[in-house]
């Protein structure tokens, strides 16, 4: 088992992700964390924690190409990821991972749930995907991408015959490593127990924002670029497109990027299945869901009160 935590000026939480990491009840692993051109108290955090971590440098070339370096060093037969600002909240995340590989050994992925929690570690809202994803297969992973790499225990095989991670992608490479995997008929399972927490925390906003809608788009568009996709999957490509705009609507509007979310919202309606009034009600339903999944407070009101919304609307309805 190889335990890879690539950071880039993470020294405030980075401690906390290794030390679950030693908590583990599994301890048949190396932890190798990849600092990724940090500029603050990486290396010195790394070298307090003690000798048994490997420690590898590099400059700034963002998570996936950290990950991949990772990948590369690693001696184990599977690779967990984790996150520097996550952590492991079950001891025995690893080993009841380790056991579904033992009892299924056609697995190449093993995905956990997860907590949202607030900067300081507290609790906002659990995320257990299974009761809306029970099995996950390459249908469910490109409808729904119910993935936190902080939670993936993977074999390296399967890592190796992918290719690794999408060094181009700044985020959401681990969606496509998913697709990519599922794509070559790697078969998948929960851990059905929240077994990560991920901190939800300040930063800048609007430029994480932009980032993470122009990788998801670009992943989509990656994928469904694929001259062999099975016609099933091939059909679900408008389905796929309009609820994920829709989910970037809401990103954006849950980060206040109003005029952003209008912009997607718009971008939708070239996919949308249903006639303009059941296609607004579908997007405040949506809008209501994701606000729920994700722990944030929702208000109709304020939402419809928007000149940004009030303005999608009108054009949705004329047009």
């Amino acid at each position: 088992m190889s335990v890879i935590i690539p950071v880039y000026n993470g020294d405030r939480f980075l401690s906390a992700a290794i030390n679950s990491v030693f908590m583990q009840t599994y301890q048949d692993h190396e932890i190798i964390v990849i600092d990724d051109g940090s500029t603050d108290e990486t290396s010195q955090v790394v070298a307090s924690l003690g000798h048994k971590i490997r420690y590898f440098h590099q400059e700034n070339q963002g998570s996936a190409v950290a990950r991949n370096l990772g990948i590369q060093q690693a001696e184990g037969e599977l690779i967990a990821f984790l996150d520097a600002d996550d952590f492991w909240l079950l001891p025995e995340k690893l080993a009841q991972q380790v056991s579904l590989f033992d009892q299924q050994p056609n697995l190449a992925m093993v995905q956990t749930g997860w907590r949202i929690v607030d900067e300081l570690g507290n609790p906002i809202i659990d995320v257990e995907p299974w009761h809306q994803v029970p099995e996950l297969t390459l249908e469910s992973w490109l409808m729904y991408k119910p993935v936190k790499t902080s939670g993936l225990l993977v074999t390296k095989n399967s890592l190796a015959n992918a290719g690794g991670f999408d060094g181009e992608l700044r985020q959401s490479h681990d969606v496509d490593l998913v697709l990519r995997l599922a794509l070559m008929g790697c078969q998948a399972t929960w851990w059905p127990q929240v077994a990560v927490g991920y901190r939800r925390y300040g930063g800048n906003t609007t430029r994480n924002a932009k980032t993470q809608a122009d990788c998801v788009v670009r992943v989509l568009d990656k994928f469904f670029a694929h001259g062999d996709l099975p016609p099933s999957i091939r059909a679900m490509e408008s389905s796929v497109r309009y609820h994920t705009l829709v989910w970037l609507a809401w990103y954006h509007y849950d980060k206040g990027l109003y005029t952003d979310m209008a912009d997607f919202l718009n971008r939708s309606l070239e996919y949308t299945p249903y006639y303009a009034m059941e296609t607004i009600a579908d997007w405040v339903e949506r809008f209501q869901q994701f606000s729920v999944q994700n722990g944030q407070s929702w208000d109709v009101c304020f939402l419809t009160d928007l000149p940004d919304w009030q303005k999608v609307i009108s054009k949705t309805v004329v047009g």
